[in-house]
């Protein structure tokens, strides 16, 4: 029986939730200052080249891709400018502690976030251009995910779909939607597998969520945490997480050991980019970081980000991946929640929905 007819045999309405309070609670991580780019010069005074530093704040699972990355843009980018020497340094974290870090003076020349309002908090800031979106193609997003789940080998607990996460005494491990981009696509994509499951019925969906949240074991600080829990400490039957987070887990440090299933319906994760011109344009760095988010959308760059699990934006690169990126039917948050300055308001400020459903939900 489907969680569906188990809940309309129930015949119990829930009372309407009050949404309140609109202060996140984040962390804090620490700042640092770069120096600016040096520029050397021959005997005659002519420009020989520069010494380039850029810092790509980034979130926690996108380590992996912009590990690989960096080597591949550096060797385009030195066939351009074969006087210059440029230094890509990262930092990973969750994404919204990351997008506050940078927002109280962390001096990232670049952005790399896993939702809009991570790069509106810093136009907001005035650290960004109000017009990010549009300075690079695809609304400034160049591969996407979708959140899946990650179970033991053979699935013994039978998880098949959203529904089945609500079995009793099931142990879940996800990243906590308080302060991570990973643990908000799961929640909503909780969420809106209930509106699809009960036609868009507010009362249904969120008692299917809190009957969710119930199991929920540990929410830890990030994806890469939750992965870590779940795959080498080996707590909790099933890691919600995303497609790529779970795909680097099943082929990597834990094969053998965990399979994925595939939600029939899911969330769509977009991961804008932006320059952080307040920084850039006092180092000296603009020009190098918009060609370091620019080589994103070439080819060895998306093929990359398909061979690491995330959703190529050109469609081109997408269609030749379709054998390890199986179609699955997805929404937009922004389409099914509103702005992401409504979810984060509604969903995921203090006494929000999320801490109004989760019981024992992480402060």
């Amino acid at each position: 029986m489907t969680y569906a007819a188990r809940y309309q045999q129930k015949n119990k309405a829930l009372s309407a939730l009050s949404v309140a309070g609109v202060a996140l609670t984040l962390g804090l991580a620490g700042c640092s200052n770069s120096e600016q780019a040096d520029t050397t010069a021959n005997a005659d005074g002519t420009a020989e080249g520069q010494n380039i530093e850029l810092l790509n704040v980034s979130y926690d699972v996108a380590r992996d891709f912009y590990k690989d990355y960096n080597p591949l843009f550096v060797e385009h980018y030195k066939a351009e400018n074969p006087n210059d020497t440029i230094l890509i340094k990262q930092s990973h974290g969750g994404s919204s502690k990351q997008a506050l870090s940078v927002a109280n003076g962390l001096q990232a020349d670049v952005a790399t976030m896993n939702q809009g309002s991570d790069i509106e908090l810093l136009e907001k800031k005035g650290l960004v251009e109000s017009d990010w979106e549009s300075k690079f193609p695809d609304n400034a997003v160049p591969f996407t995910s979708t959140i899946v789940f990650l179970v033991r080998k053979d699935n013994p607990k039978g998880i098949n779909d959203w529904e089945d996460l609500t079995k009793d005494g099931l142990e879940i491990v996800m990243a906590n939607p308080k302060v991570t981009g990973n643990g908000r696509y799961a929640f909503l994509g909780a969420y809106g597998y209930g509106l699809h499951a009960f036609n868009n019925e507010e009362a249904p969906a969120k008692k299917y969520v809190k009957d969710m949240l119930k199991n929920v074991k540990v929410y830890e600080n990030g994806g890469r945490a939750a992965t870590t829990t779940f795959v080498q400490r080996g707590i909790g039957d099933v890691l919600v997480t995303f497609e790529n987070e779970a795909n680097l887990a099943a082929t990597d440090f834990g094969a053998g050991k965990v399979d994925i299933v595939y939600p029939k319906y899911s969330i769509k994760s977009e991961s804008p980019v932006a320059i952080v011109k307040s920084v850039t344009d006092k180092k000296g760095t603009t020009n190098a970081a918009k060609a370091y988010l620019d080589y994103l959308w070439s080819e060895p760059a998306q093929q990359l980000a398909a061979d690491l699990y995330l959703r190529p934006s050109v469609k081109s690169v997408l269609d030749k991946n379709g054998d390890k990126l199986p179609p699955v039917e997805t929404f937009r948050p922004n389409d099914a929640f509103g702005s992401w300055d409504e979810i984060m308001s509604t969903y995921f400020s203090d006494g929000g929905v999320f801490d109004q459903l989760a019981i024992n939900a992480p402060q």
